[in-house]
């Protein structure tokens, strides 16, 4: 099977149902004569022409609000936001029109849109671009939100999202466009709302989403070192939330650590605790145990990023607590 970047991955996706839909088009800030801010959308102005690949000024709340607009007249926007940083301009349009234009208008109008772009941490961007908002709009009914972790995770979710009656928030990470990975060459669509079991283990189960998922897997290797078996699952989106994967793991492990890079109050991390306890407390050996940004605006300094993300240490750290080894 071929390897390609993550950025090619979601070129391929969007080119794909540009072909197969002549309703899809692409909007944004750079996305069409400088080929995407992270060269995204490159090659995709000169195939499919500027009516429909589309550059914006730097006004995302009216490039998003004329998405809205488009989707409800029965087009099918891909609606790129340089950053989802820069999405609170346009979070009136996301959430009062979107996410709620169905269930106003008693079905009469849909909003089939996607809102894509990175979120989370990038580097030394501090405070203002390295927000995350995964949490933010997966509180919002109406709304569907994928987090890819992995080229063939982006490409089969995109396929997904784009063809979904509903709107979809598709969040990536600047630091994941060059990952590469395995993508078959055939069409392949892959299920919103369906996690994925990356590894199989018996001692604890380590969840997660995004490019927390690196974090993850880098501690299961080293816990495999101690003779851990770590079982991880990548839930893929968290709305909606695969809770049927997360408890049949835990009744087989017992133990469970949750990582995400958002701060810590009203996370996903602390629904998904929420939700394990309500429904398998009595499979439990040991309280769950969430690793999440610091509860702070991020720093600038590296060795202050460093301090405040969640990091391989923090995770195996976590998993000797809840296994009760020896830290």
């Amino acid at each position: 099977m071929r390897t390609i970047q993550f950025r090619e991955a979601l070129r391929e996706a969007m080119s794909e149902e540009m072909r197969r839909d002549p309703k899809v088009f692409l909007m944004g800030e750079e996305v069409a004569q400088y080929n995407g801010a992270y060269k995204v959308s490159q090659g995709m102005l000169d195939e499919f022409g500027a009516d429909r690949v589309i550059d914006t000024p730097i006004a995302e709340l009216g490039f998003a609000g004329i998405g809205v607009g488009a989707a409800m007249n029965e087009l099918r926007p891909i609606i790129e936001f340089m950053t989802f940083n820069f999405s609170l301009v346009a979070i009136d349009q996301v959430i009062n029109s979107a996410a709620k234009v169905y269930s106003m208008s008693g079905g009469q109008y849909s909003c089939p849109i996607v809102f894509r772009g990175p979120t989370g941490n990038a580097g030394m961007l501090s405070s203002q671009h390295s927000q995350n908002f995964e949490n933010w709009y997966a509180n919002t009914p109406g709304l569907k939100v994928v987090v890819p972790s992995n080229p063939y995770d982006a490409k089969g979710l995109l396929k997904a999202a784009i063809r979904d009656p509903d709107p979809v928030i598709f969040m990536e990470s600047e630091l994941m466009y060059g990952d590469k990975g395995e993508v078959p060459e055939e069409e392949y669509i892959l299920e919103i709302g369906k996690a994925n079991l990356v590894r199989e283990g018996k001692d604890v189960t380590i969840v997660s989403f995004g490019k927390m998922m690196k974090v993850a897997i880098a501690a299961a290797d080293e816990l495999a070192k101690d003779g851990v078996q770590a079982e991880i699952i990548d839930l893929r989106s968290v709305r909606p939330i695969d809770y049927d994967a997360i408890i049949n793991s835990i009744k087989k492990t017992n133990r469970l650590v949750v990582v995400e890079e958002a701060w810590p109050l009203a996370s996903i991390s602390g629904e998904i605790a929420y939700m394990v306890q309500r429904r398998a407390f009595d499979h439990l050996d040991a309280p769950v145990i969430r690793i999440t940004c610091a509860d702070v605006p991020l720093p600038y300094a590296p060795t202050l990023i460093e301090a405040s993300l969640p990091n391989v240490a923090r995770v195996v750290k976590a998993v000797k607590e809840v296994t009760y080894a020896k830290a």
